[in-house]
């Protein structure tokens, strides 16, 4: 991994770079910037970029593709919205229900049925913990995991019987965060039987956004550590790669044959104090790949 080195394709300052994904109909990489509400799309072949959507009174804390070709939108409250990008038009999927989801979503990721996980971030000011719902394809929640400090990345195993969730922050003050691997049901959304895969008590930074490569290997992006650290199915702690940005918030796995990662950043404070690049998006080489994220397909 020594030749493993970050390139900057999109110089630009997001306070909280986030979810890239790829779209294969398009060829371009999609992510959001999460306080700014807005969200951006790189094209490789032109190597340029534009901003597809803002929303200038609520954050965007994920979003995922629809089966349709359209973006699903998971904003604050529990409020999700559709975006249809010929058109341009918004249209809501689900109404805010500030009192049952009292903050943002945050870190969101599909499954192979279309349902599709979400994390809601913990609200400080009222002491209420971040918490885990699966938005099921007739467009009702069900809460799956009812505390949690801060919910963030998600993945699944290849054969699609485990499922993982990244926890960002410190129950235990010793330790920035953990990632568990769940027991998955394909047939009903079920996750069951937590296990711990990561400890990152003794890393720098907290884990964040993930995604699974081909081999079955867990890419974890640490905030405030520079890098990227890939894992192996047995937590085995195999490859870092370092980054310029203090901030390493997520990545995925694009291009034909998804053999390009792309990798999200943030710029909560300036440049000065969060590195060269901070909030940028970047392009590496991680010498494996990845595959097709999965798609929504919520019917409301």
């Amino acid at each position: 991994m020594a030749d493993a080195i970050p390139e900057i394709v999109v110089d630009i300052e997001c306070e909280t770079g986030e979810g890239p994904l790829w779209h294969p109909d398009e060829e371009l990489l999609y992510w959001c910037d999460i306080p700014n509400g807005r969200i951006y799309r790189y094209d490789p072949t032109a190597d340029d970029h534009e901003l597809v959507y803002e929303d200038a009174d609520e954050r965007i804390g994920g979003f995922t593709f629809q089966t349709d070709g359209s973006l699903l939108l998971f904003q604050e409250a529990g409020a999700v919205r559709r975006l249809d990008q010929d058109s341009g038009t918004v249209t809501t999927v689900t109404d805010p229900d500030p009192d049952r989801f009292h903050e943002r979503f945050n870190d969101v990721i599909a499954d192979p049925e279309g349902r599709v996980y979400a994390g809601v971030m913990p609200d400080t000011e009222r002491d209420l913990s971040g918490q885990l719902y699966r938005l099921d394809t007739d467009g009702t929640f069900t809460l799956v995991r009812e505390e949690c400090v801060l919910p963030n990345g998600m993945g699944f195993t290849e054969d699609l019987s485990k499922f993982y969730f990244t926890d960002t922050g410190e129950v235990d003050p010793d330790c920035p965060g953990y990632i568990y691997r769940y027991d998955y049901d394909r047939a009903t959304g079920d996750i069951s039987n937590p296990e711990t895969f990561l400890d990152a008590s003794d890393i720098e930074g907290m884990p964040d956004g993930m995604t699974v490569d081909d081999e079955d290997h867990v890419w974890s992006a640490f905030w405030d550590g520079h890098k990227l650290i890939r894992f192996a199915p047995d937590g085995t702690r195999e490859r870092p790669v370092e980054f310029d940005p203090r901030k390493v918030s997520s990545l995925t796995f694009a291009g034909e044959g998804y053999e390009t990662a792309y990798v999200t950043t943030a710029c909560v404070e300036t440049r000065a104090e969060e590195g060269a690049g901070a909030g940028s998006l970047y392009r590496v080489d991680l010498g494996v790949s990845g595959r097709e994220e999965f798609r929504s397909d919520i019917n409301v």
